[in-house]
């Protein structure tokens, strides 16, 4: 997995490059929320649930209905997020599913459950570039900074400048 810093980082550019008058900021926050909520699955851990279950992490909180789910409860509140109800929906279910893809791109783990529940098989990319993250008792060391390079050169400097060059295109566009 990527760092959690790392999957807040997709719905954070969304919403530079979209800009403030398409995506609201609170809709903005809950997409970093969304983004970083399927790792919450760690405590299956906790819980003696196998890696490799359903339940287990990368499994169903990793698939494209938790991510519909999200989006769903997201429309419910698009009021409370100030948004209509298909902006809330669709950066919410955005920015969590945006959580399985990047897992896909690691090169460590079993993969992600991205069908469940209709399989349960787990998959990654065909590119497997970014290092998989340690878990919290080990990254502050050699291997965590080894993550970390690996994230921004595959990640943060990528989507910051396409996000930085939306947000100039769509300044320059307007009136």
């Amino acid at each position: 997995m990527p760092t959690v810093l790392t999957h807040a980082l997709i719905p954070l550019a969304g919403g530079i490059a979209l800009g403030a008058r398409r995506v609201p900021t609170r809709v903005v926050a809950a997409g970093m929320v969304a983004a970083m909520l399927p790792d919450a699955d760690v405590v299956a851990f906790k819980l003696g649930i196998d890696y490799a279950h359903a339940l287990g992490h990368r499994g169903a909180s990793h698939s494209l209905v938790f991510a519909m789910a999200c989006g769903a409860v997201a429309a419910c509140g698009a009021r409370w997020l100030r948004a209509s109800a298909i902006t809330a929906f669709l950066f919410i279910a955005l920015s969590a599913a945006s959580h399985a893809l990047l897992d896909m791109l690691t090169d460590g783990g079993l993969g992600v459950a991205l069908f469940w529940p209709w399989s349960e098989t787990r998959h990654f990319a065909p590119w497997r570039m970014i290092e998989v993250s340690p878990f919290a008792n080990r990254f502050f060391s050699a291997r965590g900074v080894e993550v970390l390079l690996s994230e921004l050169r595959w990640v943060w400097l990528p989507v910051l400048m396409l996000a930085g060059v939306a947000a100039w295109l769509r300044r320059r566009a307007l009136p």
